[in-house]
């Protein structure tokens, strides 16, 4: 069964390893021209970000992730308002990305090769790509992201809705914070209500293996804006375009750094003020929300955020994008028609999304707009419900990685 999958980010790499041993003949085309590294920034530990590299002992999930112990509320003054035990587990955007790359076949990942359209038939799916390149594949497999233009090609009507706020980011070294600093904030996650906004932070792992105490704190910190002229003019860099979704680290205009520094004097705690003070390259990120009718369409479908895309309170997407891979590998096992397999898929994963989704929609009404999330309420994480991303067992120690190519079902041709 020969598949294409446009994109080439944790969505896309995820279907790829798993329908690679499903039997799949697999390619992965991602339009940018360079490796992903470096974008992104901390990600909550999920079962189903972990499937791949746990059952297959190809990864030790300790060297790329950092635990808490505690789910912390902070009062303005600094002092904890309330603090419960917790056992999630956070890491890095790229320290995905690097360990499913290294999963992968490098020879079959494409850098610098978009896919600009497609039409399937009763055979199969005719792909097109920049410089005139034509493929044909059994399955198209979108995983193309936020602005997919999958989905603006199969579903021209449904468009990313603006949820009223931003989320400010970025991720501060510990040497960068005084000791009593970072020592507040390595051992939780911390949050803090301000009216019609909130902030929280987390440790996350350091890629070049240094030391548990060096890690450095990721944080997001939501605030309104009204859309139109204030939303255009945050959006808009130095040199006058407007990114339409996220602005990437030293792109934002120095006016609205000074604002956000200030901002974090006057109303956050002190250590978490330290924190935004001390980040160097802030980024910025616009909320939205993407819910799609359909995933399935013949031969081709929509995964992770090209169907639906989850505002970031619920810490679901990655987990929801490697859900949708995995069980799209379980169907085209399962069923002996690439239409078929499809059609089995689809209905589960359209109430996965729209669970999520209307879980992260509430928790981010209250949190944002209404005002009415309190103190101590327990943290909105999770996929299929509150809490699940807290169920990660590490208890078997993973084996050495005995090769990229390896297969968990027999090859199986598929038309």
């Amino acid at each position: 069964m020969r598949v294409a999958v446009m994109g080439g980010s944790l969505g896309g790499l995820n279907a790829a390893v798993w329908l690679r041993d499903a039997g799949c003949d697999v390619e992965v085309y991602e339009r940018s021209r360079s490796p992903l590294e470096g974008r992104g920034a901390g990600i909550v530990l999920h079962p189903a970000v972990l499937r791949y590299f746990t059952r297959h002992r190809v990864l030790d999930v300790r060297r790329i992730s950092a635990p808490v112990q505690y789910a912390r509320y902070l009062a303005r003054a600094g002092t904890v308002a309330h603090e419960v035990p917790a056992r999630y587990r956070f890491t890095s955007w790229t320290a995905l990305y690097q360990a499913l790359l290294r999963s992968f076949d490098r020879e079959r990942y494409h850098l610098g090769d978009e896919i600009l359209g497609f039409e399937d038939d009763a055979g199969g799916v005719n792909v097109r790509l920049g410089g005139d390149q034509c493929i044909r594949c059994d399955l198209l497999v979108c995983a193309d992201g936020i602005m997919s233009t999958a989905r603006q090609i199969l579903l021209p009507s449904t468009t990313p809705q603006y949820a009223g706020y931003v989320a400010w980011r970025g991720t501060v070294e510990a040497e960068e914070l005084a000791h009593n600093t970072w020592a507040s904030l390595q051992d939780a996650v911390t949050y803090f209500l301000l009216p019609n906004s909130h902030i929280l932070a987390y440790p996350i792992p350091r890629i070049d293996d240094m030391p548990t105490s060096a890690r450095p704190i990721n944080w997001i910190w939501y605030r309104n804006v009204t859309q139109g002229p204030d939303l255009d003019d945050l959006m808009t860099d130095p040199d006058g375009f407007r990114h339409a979704v996220s602005m990437p680290p030293g792109q934002l205009r120095d006016t609205y750094l000074r604002d956000l520094r200030e901002a974090a004097r006057d109303l956050l705690p002190s250590a978490l003020a330290e924190m935004v003070a001390r980040t160097a390259r802030p980024f910025l990120q616009v909320i939205v929300d993407v819910e799609v009718p359909r995933m399935a369409f013949g031969r081709i479908c929509l995964i992770g955020d090209a169907a639906f895309t989850l505002r970031p309170h619920a810490a679901a997407g990655t987990a929801k994008a490697a859900e949708d891979a995995w069980q799209l590998a379980q169907a085209v096992i399962k069923f002996d028609d690439v239409v078929a397999a499809l059609e089995g898929w689809e209905p589960g994963q359209l109430t996965l999304g729209r669970q999520v989704l209307a879980r992260s929609r509430e928790a981010g009404r209250r949190l944002q707009i209404e005002g009415t999330w309190r103190v101590g309420e327990p943290l909105p994480f999770g996929l299929y419900r509150v809490g699940d991303s807290s169920q990660i067992d590490l208890d078997d120690p993973p084996a050495p990685a005995t090769g990229t190519n390896q297969r968990t079902s027999t090859p199986r041709s598929l038309g």
